[in-house]
C-alpha cells in the first residue's frame, strides 16, 4: 500500500509530513496496555504504509522513548538515511511559574535525550495559565534554542486566538497551533482559522473522530452509560458531543455521515476527516494510533481516495446548524482547558 502524493504537505522547508498524524495519546495510559515490543513492530508498520509522521509528548508515558528505540532499530535494519523519511513533534508541557534558559534548555534536553535525536523536527508548546506571563519567556528562550540548532521549529498547542495574536505580535515565529477541531467541535472556524490564514499557521487537529464515535460502531445504537465508555478519549469527546447536541443529534450526523461514506466507499471515520482535512489553514489531522492493540492503517489510508462535493458539504452542514454553538459554551480553542 503507497499513498498518493496529496497525502504530504511540504510543511516547512526541511519537513515533507503525512497529513494524517499516529498521534500517541494513547500510549499514556487509560486506552489499554501498550507491550513496546509490538508498539515498535507496529510503528515499522505504519512508516511502511506510508504514514510517517507522529505526534507525541513529555507526558505522553514511554512516547519519547519509543521515538528514540524506534529510531534506533531503523538505523540497525535499515540504515542511518532512513530516518530522513520520518517525522517526530513532540509537545512540553511545563507547570507555569518562572522560566530560565536554564528550566528551558534541561527540559529540552530530556526530549533530545528521550528521542535520541539532534535536533527535535517541532516542539508544539502548551500552557496552562495565560495569567502567568512567563510562557512568553518560554518561548523566547526556545527561540534561542532553535537558533543553537536544537529544535528545528517552534510551535503550540491549544492556544487561543488572542494569545496566538500575543505571541506572533512578540516576534516568535510560530508554524503550527494543534487544536480540537471535527464535526462536533468546529470552533476554530470563529476565529483561529483566518488568524492562522493571514500569518502562514497551519492547524493540527485532534479529537476529528471524536476517539471513535464517529464511526460505524455508533450508528443506530442506543446511549452508552458510563461504564460502557472504556477509555479516556471514549469520555472526553461523549462529554463534547452532549455540549453539542446531544446523543439525538449525533445519530442524525452518523446518519449522514454514513449515506456520504456509502457514496464514496469508505468509511464515517475517512469523512470526518476528510472534512476537517479541507478545511483551510489544517495542515493534517491526528488520528491516535493504540499500537499494538488496535489499527485502522488500511482504513486511513482511504481518506486520501475521494473528495467532498458541494451536496455532500450541504447535508452535514444542514446537521451541523441545529447544534449548540460550543463557541459560546466553552470559548475559542483551548479554552476546555483552562476553566
Amino acid at each position: 500500500m503507497t499513498l498518493p502524493t496529496t497525502s504530504y504537505l511540504q510543511f516547512t522547508p526541511n519537513l515533507n509530513i503525512c497529513r494524517i498524524l499516529n498521534g500517541m495519546w494513547q500510549v499514556s495510559g487509560g486506552h489499554g496496555r501498550i507491550n513496546p515490543k509490538f508498539a515498535i513492530a507496529t510503528m515499522f508498520k505504519y512508516i511502511d504504509a506510508g504514514f510517517t509522521t507522529w505526534d507525541l509528548a513529555d507526558h505522553y508515558g514511554p512516547a519519547e522513548d519509543l521515538i528514540g528505540e524506534f529510531r534506533r532499530q531503523i538505523i540497525a535494519t535499515r540504515g542511518k538515511e532512513a530516518l530522513a523519511n520520518i517525522q517526530a513533534f513532540t509537545k512540553w508541557v511545563p507547570r507555569p511559574g518562572k522560566m530560565t534558559k536554564k528550566i528551558v534548555e534541561d527540559n529540552i534536553n530530556i526530549s533530545l535525550r528521550r528521542m535520541d535525536v539532534e535536533s527535535l523536527d517541532l516542539m508544539q508548546f502548551h500552557w496552562w495559565e495565560y495569567q502567568d506571563k512567563n510562557y512568553l519567556d518560554a518561548l523566547k528562550y526556545m527561540a534561542e534554542l532553535q537558533t543553537e540548532g536544537k529544535i528545528k521549529h517552534l510551535a503550540l498547542t491549544n492556544f487561543d486566538t488572542e494569545h496566538l495574536q500575543i505571541i506572533v505580535e512578540a516576534g516568535i515565529k510560530i508554524v503550527s497551533n494543534q487544536v480540537q477541531f471535527s464535526l462536533v467541535d468546529r470552533r476554530p472556524e470563529v476565529n483561529m482559522i483566518e488568524f492562522c490564514q493571514q500569518h502562514d499557521i497551519k492547524l493540527f487537529t485532534y479529537g476529528t473522530v471524536c476517539g471513535g464515535w464517529l464511526s460505524e460502531k455508533y450508528l443506530g445504537k442506543t446511549e452508552p452509560r458510563g461504564f460502557d465508555l472504556t477509555t479516556v478519549s471514549l469520555k472526553k469527546y461523549k462529554n463534547m458531543i452532549d455540549a453539542w447536541g446531544g446523543w439525538q443529534l449525533f445519530q442524525e450526523l452518523l446518519t449522514t455521515l454514513k449515506s456520504i461514506a456509502d457514496k464514496h466507499k469508505v468509511s464515517i471515520s475517512n469523512v470526518a476527516v476528510r472534512y476537517i482535512l479541507d478545511k483551510p489553514s489544517v495542515g493534517g489531522v491526528i488520528v491516535g494510533a493504540r499500537l499494538g492493540i488496535s489499527e485502522h492503517i488500511e482504513d486511513n489510508a482511504k481518506v486520501f481516495s475521494f473528495n467532498l462535493d458541494e451536496e455532500d458539504l450541504n447535508k452535514i452542514d444542514a446537521v451541523s446548524s441545529q447544534s449548540r454553538d460550543l463557541y459560546q459554551l466553552i470559548g475559542d480553542c483551548g479554552d476546555e482547558y483552562r476553566r
